[in-house]
């Protein structure tokens, strides 16, 4: 199997008015290919630092990691932000997605980056949205959607760009539990499509979902541990 990731003893300390603070603490970890992995832990467990690290969103004081190959520690926040492009596709709680343009602009933006021409980027856009079940929602905007509807644009504009991991913070925080059954419902498809997919939630029946869950507390690995009952999504009736 391949890595898309492989962190080495990687630590993240902060000066916060004089006082160091050990947000990780040498965390060895590896994700691999097709892998869907829950990352969990209480508020101050270094969950959200370890996330930003891996979304190459920051980089660790020390210890090595490597995306999908490619060795990110060192690199500098614009060297940071192609990888991000490229590699990553952002799924978050609170959708990012820009108000006065439609689905399929929203969808269509990340390509703007990777150089394709506007019709490329349409028909990379029309097709991810299709894969999310929202093609005849495209010419929409945002305040004309559900939440549901608009959690599934940003699912759709993280997979546009065909990156090698989905990384999705909360993804479900801000939905009603139907929805959220919903929307992962569509990252079951997706992985079983052959995408990989890492979770970050604190919510243990959501964690459910994934094949294997990594705990964190106080800057350590507390668990990581293949998860036997997978909880196949089963939308409630209302």
């Amino acid at each position: 199997m391949n890595s898309i990731i492989k962190t080495m003893e990687i630590s993240k300390t902060y000066v916060m008015g004089g006082e160091k603070i050990h947000a990780l603490k040498s965390i060895s970890i590896e994700i691999f290919r097709n892998e869907y992995v829950a990352l969990m832990g209480p508020s101050g467990s270094g969950k959200s630092t370890l996330m930003n690290i891996l979304g190459c969103l920051d980089t660790p004081s020390s210890g090595s990691y490597w995306l999908n190959g490619i060795d990110v520690s060192r690199m500098q926040d614009s060297e940071l932000a192609e990888v991000r492009n490229k590699q990553i596709g952002f799924v978050f709680q609170t959708f990012n997605l820009l108000p006065r343009i439609s689905s399929l602009e929203n969808v269509a933006l990340p390509l703007v980056y990777a150089g394709l021409s506007k019709r490329e980027r349409l028909e990379k856009a029309e097709y991810a949205l299709s894969l999310v079940g929202l093609q005849e929602r495209m010419d929409h905007k945002p305040n004309e959607l559900s939440g549901g509807q608009r959690q599934r644009v940003a699912i759709a504009r993280a997979l546009v760009n065909n990156p090698a991991m989905i990384l999705a913070d909360e993804p479900t925080g801000n939905l009603d539990t139907k929805t959220s059954y919903e929307i992962m419902s569509i990252f079951e498809k997706l992985h079983e499509n052959g995408n990989t997919i890492l979770l970050v939630t604190h919510e243990p029946d959501i964690s459910e979902h994934a094949h294997r869950i990594i705990r964190l507390r106080d800057g350590l690995i507390e668990l990581d541990e293949k998860n036997v009952n997978v909880k196949k999504v089963e939308i409630p009736v209302n």
